[in-house]
């Protein structure tokens, strides 16, 4: 046994202080009247009686003290210790450890602002199992996927790129020891996380990218950097700089191109770290359709407090005093006031099984709620706590409250009985399909009975695809009914997953078989929908003029000799290439690139072609919301910065 604050102890020692004072007093009250009063007239004068109940009454007192202080000391007693278990993905993430990780275009500098990342996401997702790759010209594994996010936070803060011996930037290597570490768990659908600049790779791209996309492997890539770029810094070389061969200072700058084209065939997202994406958000809001696995969670050591216990005695020793120390005339009298004060002390009785379950049989859904909350808080037994947030989830979920039974439903999860998973599976699928139903009807509940056809889901979601169309676009993030569509899809999503897991654990369970078709169905048609609203939206757009119809409103007044030359970008007009993957590799040079960076290209309009704005001009909010839809954004390159030079190197070792 041990004690949780030790320092009250040292109060004890008033017990024995005050014991001793009351025996010296009572000696010098005897000697005073042996003063005052003569031997043979003290029998007379005086009416003597026990002094056994105020010695009595003194030491329960005294025990009560005692008690108490041992009490605000904290017993603890060691019932051993217990592992969690949770419910969690596997995240393996892939840092670039090249020497340009180094370049200071982003502060304070580009391996900085991805250690931060790795952090933040790592705080965004602290139950899935997380390990660390680095690479530059050779991969290495620095930390095994582990739950414990301490050793792999501890591993990033000391990565340099001193750790990688050999130069570059090997990214295909770095993705094939990825996908070999994350096949070895098992596990069908993991998560890969790159982090890098983009520069130079060796190796063939696309074996990789089929390989993991037959593993089950989704790739999220993450760019840092800027495409304007700034010198590679090396200690070793004139101003702090590194040179290539040829005594120039090499340059280094994000090129996301590779790095789109990883998340593009891999089904996962791409993102620039610094860009105004909560890229933790993206992320785990992406993984949340990746299959979740039971994980060994960290050891907590389980500790049983007995303070409790010793306040039944303190209550008994301070009634025992209180009774002793005073004079009564008939021990009637005493019993009966005895009798008082034990029913004036209040029952602090907590709620029982049988009372939550009554509770929710006759349709107290709150009060059940509360009872069967309490219930898992107090309950000892993890198999317990699983029986109580199952008896909470069906409590909230009667309640339309489908939110917290999400919550109780996934707390019912970690049970080891079969029965009680598959409910859980099943409530928690049907309350997320409910969620899902409520974001798009603002709030209404799924009609009782089911309707017969999809006329009111298809009128549901018309409605908000008009609303989505007709807004003004944001200033920032995504648009509101972007947001809600994508809840909607990934709510339902996980429903059918947890479907799928009740089956497996009662394959004729028809509640589940008929739950997932339900929600199939609506997905496939929200699907048609969405891809029949894009399509009319497409054809509503006025078409481009296509180059070399001589347009007297565009060019130069449609000078024939100018027919079949592409439209500059300089001239206001939108650019011609604006698809995903269509983007010409000399895409807005006006001119000779030598002319461009040295500013001798012509006139102003050609020196030097603007980037793109975000928001293309006479875009209308229908317009914006088709192109998110379509995810058809491009990423365009920034011109030259003045005054620098780019080298490219037979042998890349930064």
């Amino acid at each position: 046994m041990s004690f949780a604050h030790p320092t009250w102890l040292l109060l004890l020692v008033l017990v024995p202080l005050l014991a001793g004072v009351a025996v010296l007093v009572a000696r010098l009250r005897g000697q005073r009247w042996k003063s005052f009063v003569a031997d043979r007239l003290r029998a007379a004068l005086l009416q003597r009686s026990s002094s056994f109940p105020q010695w009595l009454s003194l030491t329960f007192l005294l025990v009560a003290l005692g008690l108490i202080i041992a009490a605000l000391a904290g017993p603890r007693g060691d019932a051993g210790t217990s592992a969690e278990k949770v419910l969690g993905r596997n995240v393996l993430f892939a840092l670039d450890l090249s020497r340009s990780m180094r370049v200071a275009d982003v502060k304070p500098d580009r391996l900085a602002q991805a250690k931060v990342l790795i952090y933040e996401m790592m705080d965004a997702m602290p139950n899935d199992r997380m390990g660390l790759i680095g690479f530059g010209g050779t991969p290495y594994l620095f930390a095994p996927l582990t739950i414990d996010h301490g050793a792999v936070h501890e591993t990033v803060e000391q990565l340099d790129e001193t750790w990688i011996p050999n130069g570059g930037s090997s990214i295909v290597s770095a993705l094939k020891l990825s996908i070999e570490t994350l096949k070895k768990t098992g596990i069908r659908n993991n998560a890969l996380v790159l982090i890098s600049d983009g520069e130079k790779h060796d190796g063939k791209l696309d074996e990789v990218l089929a390989e993991a996309a037959r593993s089950g492997v989704y790739i999220f890539t993450v760019g840092v950097g800027t495409e304007d770029g700034d010198y590679v810094p090396h200690e070793g070389f004139p101003e702090g700089k590194f040179r290539d061969k040829d005594g120039n200072p090499v340059i280094s700058r994000l090129h996301p191109e590779i790095l789109k084209t990883i998340a593009e065939e891999t089904k996962g997202r791409f993102a620039i770290a610094g860009s105004g994406v909560d890229i933790p958000a993206l992320a785990r809001s992406a993984m949340a359709d990746l299959d979740q696995f039971e994980l060994q969670g960290r050891e907590k050591k389980v500790v049983v407090e007995f303070y409790q216990w010793l306040l039944g005695p303190v209550i008994l020793s301070l009634l025992i005093s209180l009774l002793a120390a005073t004079r009564w005339r008939s021990l009637a009298t005493r019993a009966v006031i005895a009798a008082s004060v034990a029913g004036s002390i209040p029952s602090a009785g907590a709620a029982t099984t049988n009372d939550a379950r009554a509770a929710l049989a006759e349709g107290r859904h709150a009060e059940a709620q509360s009872d069967f909350e309490e219930l898992a808080k107090n309950a000892r037994k993890p198999e317990d706590t699983a029986r109580f947030r199952l008896g909470e989830a069906s409590a909230a979920y009667q309640s339309k409250e489908f939110r917290k039974a999400s919550g109780a439903y996934s707390g019912a999860l970690l049970s080891d009985d079969p029965a009680v998973e598959r409910s859980a599976h099943l409530g928690l699928g049907t309350a997320l399909f409910n969620l899902g139903w409520e974001s798009l009807s603002k709030g209404e509940p799924y009609p009782q009975p089911p309707p017969a056809d999809l006329e009111s889901f298809d009128t549901l979601v018309k409605d908000e695809l008009q609303k989505w169309m007709q807004s003004e676009p944001p200033e920032a993030g995504e648009s509101e009914g972007f947001n809600k569509f994508d809840s909607l899809v990934v709510n339902w999503s996980d429903a059918v997953h947890h479907f799928d897991s009740a089956l497996k654990l009662r394959p004729g369970d028809e509640d589940a078989r008929q739950n997932r078709a339900l929600v199939v169905n609506y997905l496939d048609r929200l699907d048609e929908l969405l891809k029949q609203e894009s399509d009319e939206a497409q054809q509503s757009l006025p078409k481009e003029p296509q180059q070399g119809e001589g347009d007297p409103k565009d060019g130069d007044g449609g000078d024939p000799k100018d027919k079949g030359e592409p439209k500059d970008k300089g001239d206001g007009d939108k650019p011609k290439y604006q698809g995903k993957g269509d983007e010409p590799k000399d895409q807005g040079d006006g001119g000779d690139k030598k002319d461009q960076r040295d500013g001798n290209g012509g006139d102003d309009e050609k020196k030097k072609a603007p980037k793109p704005p975000k928001e293309k001009p006479g875009e209308t909010p229908r317009e914006r919301a088709l192109r998110i839809l379509g995810d058809n954004q491009d990423i365009q390159k920034g011109p030259l910065s003045p005054g620098r030079h780019e080298f490219s190197r037979p042998e890349k070792d930064w």
